[in-house]
């Protein structure tokens, strides 16, 4: 469900708003300028080291809670050409072992060994590798963004307060002859999206998805997303110089192969948000 928020945010960060008494911007326009302001938020997040808190909970066909769990992380910039490095620091309400952390630890440092070995080898084989990924990763950005806008008719409806932030509101709605050619785009055609921008940063602050059919995804068995599922996505600037995630929350449920059903509702909290360096790997260990 985060992939798919993800992705969805990747079609509208960016804006140019006056003031609430003056003329909406023209739509075609400011659309044309959205897409120079686009970066994935993985890519923003890049050189932050954060922390994540994420809380998930089980619920019956009554929306009644019969479990929760509370997982807090911390999340470091991945080595090149991987995802990030997640480290586990607390589970339902209790900081893991002294041992636990320094096994994750251990695992992390030897993977950085290997790639140190990898580069000392061949090093030019190596770089052409990172390469490779970061050309790849790019490639399927720009053609996933490209199917969205095709994937959607967006109207311009208003403009309202958000986190004391201006901003424009969007309504998109998924064309009914919408021909997607990417996984991204076949996904996000079964949502219907509310979009707000802020003025100043040409960024998206807010984003609010509700599936309007059922969404089939191969999760290892088959699975089939139900209607009526919400995503919600909201964004704040960190330190005065860039937007990243902050609240990311989701309910819904989810038939599982021909024997059950998944129902699940949970947020991810992003916090602490400081520029990556040794010092401040360090910083959190302590």
């Amino acid at each position: 469900m985060t992939m798919i928020l993800v992705a969805l945010g990747f079609l509208i960060a960016g804006s140019t708003l006056g003031a609430q008494n003056q003329p909406l911007p023209d739509q075609a326009s400011f659309l044309i300028e959205t897409r120079k302001h686009l970066q994935t938020d993985s890519t923003l997040q890049g050189s932050y080291v954060y922390l994540e808190t994420r809380r998930e909970l089980k619920l019956d066909k009554g929306g009644r809670t019969r479990g929760e769990s509370v997982k807090v992380v911390e999340s470091y910039p991945g080595l090149p050409g991987e995802e990030r490095w997640e480290r586990l620091i607390a589970e339902d309400g209790r900081p893991m072992p002294p041992d636990e952390l320094a096994r994750q630890d251990r695992e992390r440092e030897q993977k950085a060994d290997e790639m140190v070995q990898r580069l000392a080898q061949n090093s030019s084989k190596e770089l052409a590798r990172q390469e490779r990924e970061l050309q790849k990763a790019r490639r399927e950005r720009d053609e996933a963004l490209s199917d969205m806008y095709n994937v959607f008719e967006i109207r311009m409806i208003g403009r309202e307060r958000v986190e004391e932030h201006d901003t424009i509101a969007f309504v998109l709605t998924p064309r009914r002859d919408a021909k997607p050619k990417t996984r991204v785009g076949d996904q996000i055609r079964h949502f219907t999206l509310r979009a707000w921008v802020s003025e100043n940063d040409h960024e998206l602050v807010k984003l609010e998805a509700e599936g309007i059919d059922d969404l089939k995804s191969g999760l290892g068995v088959l699975a089939r997303l139900h209607k009526g599922a919400r995503l919600s996505f909201l964004r704040r600037k960190v330190n005065g110089e860039v937007w990243l995630p902050a609240v990311v929350t989701y309910n819904g449920s989810a038939r599982v192969g021909l024997l059950f059903t998944l129902r699940r509702s949970g947020t991810s909290e992003f916090s602490g948000y400081r520029k990556y360096s040794v010092d401040t790997s360090e910083g959190f260990k302590k």
